[in-house]
């Protein structure tokens, strides 16, 4: 699948590092450098209504991570996935009566048109789901085969039965155990596979959490012939085959969204070990929710704020990227019209303080100085409110060196400021 097209990140001097980010697993702060190479795997959208805030944010958030380690001289590979086939897309399609591919077609593109006004930086591997049904398979097989799937009576199909992973005899192997990346209790687990795609209840399971890897075919939905039988893939493993196959094992972040935690990247983790026999990733890194109206940021609630539909009005992107970007990346918060307000206000007095090369005024501050305070804000968890502070200040200041902090703006934060 092809991604959107990558902006131009511009090098600038000093002595930059990589940052330390939040690891979720450990929840404490761990250094991400990985010499010269780091692999970052975001999970990507179902494409069934993009793009809204909540995903630019986390968009943003790893966009800012890649730029960290491109500044400190670090190359990154980075891979995503799109779930382009799977429940939550063929109910909205029958909704709107069309063909479940049309509608993924259109959203995918949407998605990418948005990501390239936000300039963010584009996946090396951006791999629909659709693309990788075999090999997935092949892994469900592989499940069973070792002995950590089992196979589930499914009288309303008429293909075969569904699979499921066996977390307690993936436990047994000793390379991942149940809760090691999200440190929740099993209340909670139990809660959550509920809301979120799961299937606790489902008689015939060995334990309530076991989630679906294989979904044998139903009448009136999409299917394969596959060597797992007719059907399609569950959710966690897409993640887990993309993963293992772009990036290989031991990988240096997986990163998505904070409602992601459980079950899809705990799951998709023990997935990836009982699979390899070592860990999927050394840092598990989320971003915060974003809410709207007084309620998380949801497809399913509809209080959607579309980055496309704020293009539309004319919104200037780079207004809407500093507006998340005034949030951690980690942190819950809300959207407000007020807020992007203030954000179009930022962009005009940062555009008229480091957009000329002019003379600098006497009270004009070092640019040297501030890139650095700016890369120290950004390395301590990618903290981005700080940075702006930082920004701000110098903006009302004047700095000595317009263009020096121009492209810092540019490379670190992604708001090219001579652009028209």
């Amino acid at each position: 699948m092809q991604a959107w097209s990558r902006p131009v990140v511009p090098s600038v001097p000093g002595s930059p590092c990589a940052p330390l980010l939040h690891d979720t697993a450990s929840g404490g702060l761990v250094s991400v450098h990985t010499g010269e190479r780091a692999r970052l795997y975001v999970c990507g959208i179902t494409p069934y209504d993009a793009t809204h805030i909540g995903h630019a944010s986390t968009y943003l958030a790893f966009d800012t991570l890649q730029r960290m380690w491109l500044d400190a001289g670090i190359s990154v590979h980075y891979a995503q996935n799109i779930t382009d086939v799977d429940d939550p897309l063929l109910e909205r399609a029958t909704e709107r009566g069309m063909d479940w591919r049309a509608l993924a077609d259109d959203q995918i593109q949407l998605f990418r048109d948005d990501m390239t006004a936000l300039r963010v930086l584009p996946p090396d591997d951006y791999v629909a789901v659709t693309e990788v049904v075999e090999p997935i398979a092949d892994a469900v097989v592989r499940l069973l085969d070792a002995g950590v799937a089992y196979r589930v009576d499914t009288p309303d199909s008429a293909m075969g039965d569904d699979v499921y992973f066996d977390i307690a005899a993936a436990e047994a192997q000793g390379v991942w155990s149940l809760g090691q990346e999200s440190n929740y209790d099993r209340e909670l687990m139990e809660r959550l596979s509920a809301e979120r795609g799961g299937d606790p209840d489902r008689a015939g399971k060995k334990d309530p959490l076991d989630p679906l890897l294989w979904r044998a075919a139903r009448e009136g939905e999409p299917r394969w012939e596959t060597a797992a039988g007719a059907g399609r893939p569950g959710w966690h493993i897409e993640c887990s085959v993309i993963a293992l196959d772009r990036l290989g094992t031991d990988f240096t972040v997986q990163g998505g969204g904070s409602d992601l935690i459980f079950p899809h990247h705990e799951m998709s983790a023990g997935h990836a070990a009982a699979l390899s026999g070592h860990p999927l990733a050394a840092v598990f890194s989320h971003a915060g929710m974003v809410a709207y109206a007084g309620e998380k940021m949801s497809k399913s609630l509809g209080n959607l704020v579309l980055v496309s539909e704020l293009r539309e009005r004319g919104v200037d992107p780079r207004a809407v990227r500093l507006a998340i970007l005034e949030h951690h990346y980690r942190s819950d918060w809300e959207w407000t019209d007020a807020r992007l307000d203030a954000s179009i206000v930022r962009l005009a007095e940062w555009r008229e303080a480091f957009g000329a090369d002019d003379a600098a005024r006497s009270s004009a501050l070092s640019a040297t100085v501030v890139l650095e305070r700016v890369r120290d804000a950004l390395r301590n968890d990618l903290d981005t409110p700080a940075a702006i502070a930082v920004l701000d200040e110098a903006a009302a200041s004047g700095v000595d060196d317009r263009r020096l902090l121009r492209n810092a703006i540019d490379a670190l934060l992604g708001i090219d400021l001579a652009a028209d």
